[in-house]
């Protein structure tokens, strides 16, 4: 691709393509195949992400709460959440002060989920990286840090 664009525009610096490019890529790869034990679970990759907030975070989460942690907007949360409940992985409790408020916890079926897909997850992830000795893992997870930490911070600049 790279090669082609400079062909046709030799002017423009296809630099930062090949790095976007390829963590776009790696992105997409690894996606793939982390999305197949959730597959084999019935879950979307959203759902996973409900579960596991709630399962690492250790205590129940408001749907607000929930939102924050996975990056969701509310109403893409509480349509998840009612599927999960309904599935028997999430519990609902009404709280005693605020009816409108909702406290969420795993159920033991979804500890039970989560517990079960983490391993084989992570399984992954270092066969992946393995390809890469600790320091250089050690170096890319900086990098991507400063990355990752830039792109937040443009992101809510723009959202201002």
């Amino acid at each position: 691709m790279v090669r082609q664009w400079q062909a046709v525009r030799p002017e423009l610096d296809t630099g930062p393509m090949e790095i976007i490019g390829r963590v776009n890529r790696c992105a997409a790869l690894l996606q793939q195949a982390e999305d197949a034990p959730l597959r084999r679970a019935g879950l979307s990759r959203a759902e996973f992400d409900l579960l596991g907030a709630l399962r690492r975070t250790g205590h129940e989460l408001t749907p607000g709460e929930l939102a924050r942690e996975t990056f969701s907007s509310g109403a893409a949360v509480t349509k998840r959440v009612k599927q999960l409940t309904e599935r028997g992985l999430v519990e609902r409790r009404g709280d005693a002060r605020d009816r409108r408020v909702a406290h969420l916890r795993l159920s033991e079926a979804g500890r039970a989920l989560v517990d079960g897909i983490m391993p084989e997850q992570l399984a992954y992830e270092s066969a992946v990286l393995a390809a890469l000795d600790a320091d250089r893992q050690g170096e890319l997870a900086v990098l991507l840090g400063e990355l990752l930490s830039r792109l937040e911070g443009h992101m809510q600049a723009l959202r201002s």
